[in-house]
């Protein structure tokens, strides 16, 4: 959904941990500079490809990527996002046109031997809801990508959170067809646009909160 340059920027700013406002406006203290040097050398190495082309297909994505492989030791594919994504020829609607995507992207991670990480929108159906849990059925424009992912997971707030300030977020594991679901505490920084992982263990489903 962003540019080459934005997805940069905002890598370098969770690597290098300076706010991203003083990128923008290019107002830095020295130990900023410090941190931004110390993170673009990796950067600027790092085998990270990244294709902003836009109303991309399925099979444009997997001519590049076996490409790439040919060429480099491909790790993950990320595709952001899926609703974005469109076939090259009509369908009945929108609904089995995500459906064709979604088994030819599985396809594809098969193919290549690599995960396959697509970000999907959910469906406004939750902000109707008194629970705004995220669930498996709040996945948009089909249930398709509930069966074909072999890992769904969300970000949540509690309800009760999102009136304070703060920075507690639920990895919820929705789906895990080789593992349990549950949820894992995350810490977001915000000025870094960075989530990390807390201090607390995996709650599996149907266990009380961690204490403490």
């Amino acid at each position: 959904e962003m540019s080459k340059e934005q997805i940069v920027e905002r890598i370098l700013e969770y690597t290098a941990e300076v706010n991203f406002h003083k990128l923008r406006t290019g107002i830095f203290s020295d130990e900023d500079w410090k941190k931004l040097g110390r993170a673009y050398g990796p950067l600027y190495d790092a085998p990270i490809y990244i294709d902003d082309s836009s109303d991309i297909s399925v099979l444009e994505i997997r001519t590049k990527a076996r490409r790439l492989k040919s060429k480099e030791n491909l790790g993950m594919i990320v595709v952001d996002y899926l609703q974005l994504m469109h076939l090259r020829r009509k369908v009945e609607n929108r609904v089995q046109e995500i459906s064709e995507i979604t088994r030819s992207l599985k396809k594809l991670a098969r193919e290549v031997g690599v995960p396959v990480l697509v970000i999907s929108q959910l469906s406004r159906a939750i902000e109707k809801r008194e629970d705004k849990r995220p669930m498996l059925s709040d996945l948009r424009e089909s249930g398709s990508i509930e069966q074909d992912a072999d890992v769904v997971m969300f970000l949540s707030v509690k309800d009760e959170d999102k009136t304070k300030d703060t920075n507690i977020v639920d990895l919820i594991v929705a789906k895990n067809r080789n593992g349990p679901l549950g949820k894992i505490k995350l810490k977001f920084l915000k000025q870094f646009a960075k989530f990390l992982e807390m201090e607390y263990r995996f709650e599996e489903e149907g266990e009380e909160e961690p204490f403490v």
